[in-house]
């Protein structure tokens, strides 16, 4: 019998060790609109993002308790600087109408671990409350430094070296909801001609690139109905917010009487928002129309009930889950008769898909507008282009299902959560927990009024995560802020 030695041993270990496959590129990370921390500079404190669900509670369900957002006079002027963005959400939050956010934890830490050194990622805050086209600006220094920092760090060098092509690094843009907007104004060649050059791809995770109507249903609320205090402390605050109205739809979604059009400054000015700021945000988007994203990929949430065009009557904005579609002529499609044909094609529940699936490649996923930059399927198209893999994208078809859930709930009241896409119970289920894991209940799933459905109720104030689980293996959540009664109560 031959006996190998010690230095036949470390040789033959030294060769089977395969090193991991990182990217030599710059990525940065650019969050939706609430997913940054805000710090007020003058108060010396945190007015959004902070951990707990007190704070969540407090900041929603008390008389201006989110009143620092508030634009002022000033910043509205473009003199910004009282409030400062720290850094990305780390924490499970919630909006009224948004609903809940995810923290970008499980993002970040994806794209760590496809990158050769931390410091060749940056994590771009930004006031989401600002333009689009103001933050764009912001992105594109932010992103042009960075850059260069890390074509000068010396774990650059070594990356290069373990890369086929041993090409200098570029920037890979990995932006969640209003993040592929700031993004896009960020490559505009106008403002540096050289930085889309220098970019090898964008990933887009549930952006709005024409908009979505649930903008306007926030700035519409409390139009002919009272409404619950957090909804009317969003439309407070939102109603001068140049990033609100940048959210605005920006195609064809105004039904009026046999047709359909394009929302007016007038009409935004009407149901709540303001004239000058649509106007602004119109002719940005026009300006940006036709901007190609380099390499983009966009992933889009599907399946979920999703407003897709509105009516207006005496100033209240009445939201529909269905469009009209254009053939490629540009005419409406019509029936026999001359109507307006109407479709739904779904969405996150707040994107619509066509909103969404912008570009050369699109990958679908059955996910919630909020879970999409933290779905691990998402996470893994996210990681397989960091590594300049090809995505193939879910499997064919039309798998998981869509999930609805009132945003805001009252303790000890039940509540429903109804599910589409499906037509049997088997192989449901479904889950709810508040986002620490406590006081978790399995409702069970059943038919009722056409539909399947399960009810719930919860005896602690908190946000809740559910979570249903079809045949297929896909997952969808969503959450839920459940309040002491009489929340729901207050009017406008």
């Amino acid at each position: 019998m031959k006996h190998h030695g010690p230095e036949h041993t470390k040789s033959a270990t030294t060769a089977s060790t395969a090193l991991a496959d990182l990217t030599q590129d710059a990525v940065v990370i650019v969050p939706g609109i609430m997913g940054s921390e805000l710090y007020d500079t003058v108060a010396r404190r945190t007015v959004w993002g902070l951990s707990g669900v007190s704070w969540l509670l407090k900041a929603w369900t008390r008389p201006k308790g989110l009143e620092p957002l508030r634009l002022t006079a000033q910043e509205l002027e473009g003199k910004t600087g009282r409030i400062k963005a720290t850094q990305l959400m780390r924490h499970s939050s919630w909006t009224p109408y948004l609903q809940g956010f995810e923290p970008y934890t499980a993002l970040v830490d994806t794209v760590h671990g496809c990158v050769a050194d931390p410091a060749a990622v940056l994590e771009f805050a930004y006031d989401w409350r600002l333009p689009v086209a103001a933050n764009g600006r912001l992105l594109a220094d932010a992103a042009r430094r960075h850059l260069t920092a890390w074509r000068q760090h010396p774990a650059h060098d070594d990356a290069r070296r373990d890369r086929v092509d041993e090409r200098p690094a570029r920037l890979v843009f990995v932006a969640h909801s209003m993040g592929g907007l700031v993004t896009r104004a960020a490559l505009d060649a106008s403002y540096d001609s050289d930085l889309a050059d220098d970019t090898r791809a964008v990933l887009t995770l549930g952006t709005p690139f024409y908009g979505a109507v649930k903008a306007t249903v926030i700035l519409n609320t409390g139009r002919g109905a009272p409404v619950p205090l957090p909804h009317r402390q969003l439309q407070s605050i939102s109603a001068t917010m140049p990033g609100l109205h940048d959210l605005l739809p920006q195609y064809a979604c105004r039904i009026d009487g046999d047709s359909v059009r394009r929302l007016t400054p007038g009409e935004v000015a009407s149901i709540g928002g303001n004239a000058e700021l649509a106007q602004a945000a119109a002719d940005f988007h026009a300006k940006q129309a036709h901007a190609a994203l380099p390499a983009h990929w966009a992933v889009a949430g599907t399946n979920q009930a999703t407003l897709q065009s509105l009516t207006i009557r005496d100033g209240v904005v009445h939201p529909h889950h269905h469009g009209a579609r254009q053939h490629t002529n540009g005419d409406f499609i019509r029936d026999p008769r001359g109507g307006l044909r109407f479709y739904d094609v779904k969405g996150d529940g707040t994107v619509y898909k066509h909103s969404a699936a912008v570009g050369p490649a699109v990958t679908p996923l059955p996910l919630q507008h909020g879970a999409v930059a933290s779905d691990p399927v998402a996470l893994k198209a996210v990681a397989e282009i960091l590594r300049d893999d090809d995505h193939l994208g879910p499997p064919q078809g039309a798998p998981g299902c869509g999930l609805d859930v009132p945003d805001l709930v009252e303790v000890g009241t039940p509540w429903t959560i109804k599910l589409s896409g499906v037509d049997s119970l088997s192989g449901l289920h479904c889950h709810i927990a508040d986002v620490e894991g406590r006081n978790a209940q399995s409702p069970k799933p059943s038919w009722g009024d056409g539909h399947i459905m399960a009810r719930a109720t919860v005896s602690v104030p908190g946000l809740y995560r559910v979570t249903v689980r079809t045949i297929d293996g896909h997952t969808v959540t969503q959450l839920v802020l459940a309040d002491e009664p009489g929340t729901r109560l207050e009017a406008d």
